[in-house]
């Protein structure tokens, strides 16, 4: 069993007091699906309201800190060391299309450095989280990333470039590279979700580019704690900036890497 802190327990907290708007929107959003309504508008309605929750349930329990969501952008706070990451709904195209597997993410920045972290879906009611130094944890139970050491037995997930984003050329390039190395090659469409499953083990490597802060931060926690390595998607440190990611465990990390390599 497992016990969080009292930072952990207001992140938590607060993804499950949104985690209850989404999952009301989301009944209803399958309903107008069938209607065939356009829901656009009303997915980026679900979306504000979430970070609206987050919003003030995080800043009622830490004034002062700043906060950086994918909706309000940043917001900066009197404590200059703290910043809040936070995706309302990663996964939105999933969630417009009535697919349950969407997330809501949170991570908290220390002076830059990522030191707590939530992700939870609010359909299976599966909550991530890990703390610098502590573990990771799926709701009470401790995770370790899988103990896989050959790509030929290997699961990845993946994102595909869509419209508007990233270089598709690269990517097929990569995806050429990789689909002949290993068993298999999985695009669920919640790159914050592909990262806790890594930390699950259920994925053996994740990889992406063009990703967003948000949607990265409380992954890269997640995989580090359950004892994987976790790199830009050219083996630099520089992750959220880059907006690049390849995550794996110790031993097929570096596998992945030179595949990616392979594929310039």
């Amino acid at each position: 069993m497992s016990t969080q802190s009292a930072l952990l327990k207001v992140m938590s907290d607060a993804a499950r007091k949104a985690a209850r708007g989404l999952n009301r929107d989301f009944g209803e959003l399958a309903e107008l699906q069938v209607a065939k309504k356009a829901p656009a508008d009303f997915v980026s309605a679900a979306d504000l309201k979430a970070e609206q929750v987050l919003f003030e349930a995080l800043t009622k329990a830490r004034p002062g800190y700043s906060f950086h969501g994918e909706e309000r952008g940043l917001i900066e706070g009197t404590d200059k060391t703290h910043t809040w990451l936070v995706d309302p709904l990663d996964g939105t195209t999933n969630f417009l299309h009535a697919i349950p597997h969407f997330a809501i993410n949170i991570a908290l920045q220390r002076e830059g450095a990522v030191v707590a972290a939530v992700t939870h879906n609010p359909v299976t009611n599966e909550l991530f989280w890990a703390e610098k130094g502590k573990g990771c944890f799926l709701n009470d139970k401790r995770l370790r990333v899988a103990a896989r050491s050959r790509l030929e037995e290997s699961v990845l997930a993946t994102g595909i470039p869509f419209l508007g984003h990233g270089q598709h050329g690269r990517f097929l390039k990569e995806l050429h590279q990789i689909t002949q190395k290993v068993a298999g090659v999985r695009r669920f469409g919640a790159a914050a979700l592909d990262l806790a499953w890594v930390a699950a083990g259920r994925f053996d490597g994740f990889w992406e580019r063009d990703l967003k802060p948000w949607d990265l931060a409380a992954g890269l926690l997640l995989v580090t704690e359950a004892g994987g390595k976790v790199t830009d998607a050219d083996g630099g440190d520089d992750i959220l900036g880059s907006g690049g990611v390849c995550a794996a465990n110790l031993e097929i990390h570096p596998l992945l890497l030179s595949r990616l390599d392979a594929a310039r």
